[in-house]
Formats: structure tokens, sequence, C-alpha cells
């Protein structure tokens, strides 16, 4: 079982600028809560509760006013710093010492996940033993994402935003590896951009069938925050949500709670610590239950 998770927050975040001028993005606000909140709620519900967070250089101080160490959460969480982005395989070379000789999760910072089916999804995704596995979900514009090809439950190809392509499976931003990973990181060789691509980490365990993929179901979703419009349209579906069942989506402390990794008197110390706010209201909500 996959017992350790890595979230890359790094990255310079220039679609979204002037706003990451002065705060990283994924502290910028998905509705109610920064968006950290909700790749860190992923692993979470993986019940991985040992997690590395990679941050630009520089930004360091402003995550740990949010989350010192995971203390609050039941959690380890550490923090490493980027001092510039050399592609998303990169992470597992910069965390070596945390990943050590455990298997790996990692999800992208600034990637969105809902679902009913999505605990259930995750918890087939842990059992990771030897090889990698992806998460798919179809989409309406294959050409702007990696795209996998697959038959009769296997992928026979991965290709970055393809002009033209017969499937509409888009690889998302969230992995599950060995430990191999780090070592076929190592050898990766950087692309015409300069940078490690995961597209040819994937195709390292493809090239010795050891690759396999799980599906976001129907009715669930994946968006990719990247741009100003794509963060808004995540931060109205997360309203439309919430507002609309009276539940909220990635509320840490409610999957610590759940998860049995915390006491209500912890989530009394996150109340205390958020302050007079409606977040602290829906904590206050769920002890009373």
């Amino acid at each position: 079982m996959i017992k350790k998770g890595i979230i890359l927050a790094g990255g310079m975040g220039t679609r979204m600028s002037p706003l990451t001028k002065a705060v990283n993005k994924q502290l910028l606000p998905i509705y109610d809560k920064p968006l950290l909140y909700y790749p860190l709620s992923i692993l979470m519900l993986a019940k991985i509760k040992d997690v590395l967070i990679i941050v630009n250089k520089g930004q360091l101080e402003q995550y740990k006013k949010l989350i010192p160490n995971g203390d609050r959460l039941g959690m380890k969480i550490n923090y490493i710093e980027q001092d510039k982005p050399r592609g998303l395989p990169d992470a597992f070379i910069l965390g070596e010492e945390f990943i050590k000789k455990s298997n790996v999760a990692m999800i992208l910072g600034d990637n969105f996940f809902y679902g009913q089916s999505l605990s259930k999804m995750l918890h087939e995704c842990v059992k990771v033993q030897n090889g990698a596995k992806i998460v798919l979900h179809r989409v309406s514009n294959p050409e702007k994402f990696g795209i996998a090809t697959v038959n009769k439950g296997k992928i026979i190809n991965l290709k970055e935003k393809p002009k033209k392509t017969k499937s509409n499976l888009a690889v998302t931003g969230l992995y599950f590896f060995d430990n191999k990973v780090v070592n076929y990181a190592k050898k990766l060789k950087p692309s015409k951009r300069n940078e490690l691509e995961i597209i040819d980490l994937l195709k390292a365990y493809k090239k010795k069938n050891k690759l396999s993929a799980e599906y976001i179901g129907r009715g669930g979703a994946w968006l990719d925050t990247g741009s100003i419009e794509d963060f808004y349209k995540t931060s109205n579906f997360v309203s439309s949500i919430e507002n609309l069942q009276g539940f909220k989506i990635a509320c840490l402390e409610e999957i610590s709670l759940n998860n049995k990794w915390i006491s209500k008197k912890n989530v009394r110390k996150s109340i205390k610590f958020y302050g007079n706010c409606e977040y602290s209201n829906y904590l206050k909500k769920i002890i009373s239950q």
C-alpha cells in the first residue's frame, strides 16, 4: 500500500499573473479554501498521511503559515523548496530522501478532482506494488492534454497534446508509482523545452509493461486550474456543490476525523486557528453531530 504522497506546488503560475506575483497560485482561493486544500484532500482520501509539498524558492513561509507541519490534521507534512521548474519528474529526484524505499503517489497542486466513487478508485490506486498507475478522464478537447490510447484495458500509446487522436482519455495530474520511479526519473533526458517530461516517465513504465490505469467514473470531475478562466470555473463548481448539498469539498479536518487521525479536540484547535469564519462554523457543525 502506498503511504507517502507528493504535492507539486511549484511553477511560476505565469498564466495567472499579476495574481501570482505576490502569492503562490496554490494559496489563492477556490471558493472558500486555498487551492492547496483540494489536492491535499485527495491524498488524505487515499489514506496517505505522510506528505511532501514542493514549493517555489522563497515561498515556504507562506505555506507554513497555513499548514506548519500537519500536526493539526494528524499528519506528517514536510516541505522542499525548488529553485526553478525542471519538469514534473524532478519531484521524485528532489524527494528522494523523503521517498526512501517506499512507493509513492504524486498529485499536481493545481488539479481538482470530485466524484462519489473517488474514494473507491483511490483505494485501488494505492495498492500499486510493482509498476505505475495513472488516472484517466474523458475530455471533449483531447488536443489540450496528454492522451492515453487504451485497447482491451491495456495502454497502447501515450501522446502529449496530439493534433489528431481517436482517444479522448486524458492523463490527469494524479499518479501512483513503485519505488523504481526515482531511478527512472534520474535517467530521463530533458525535452526541447529543457524540462523532464511526465509522459516520458510513464513511457518508461509502459515499455516494461508496468503501466496501468484507473478511471474517473461518469459523474466525476477533473478540472485543471492552470488559467484564470479555469480557476474561476472550478471555484463556481465548488460553490454550486457546497451550497446545494450543504457539505464542504476538501474540508481537511473532516477527512482527518473520518479517517480517525484526529479527535474533536483537534478540530476545536483548528476552529481557534481559523477564527470567526464560515469554515469554522462548518467545523463546529461537524463536531456537534
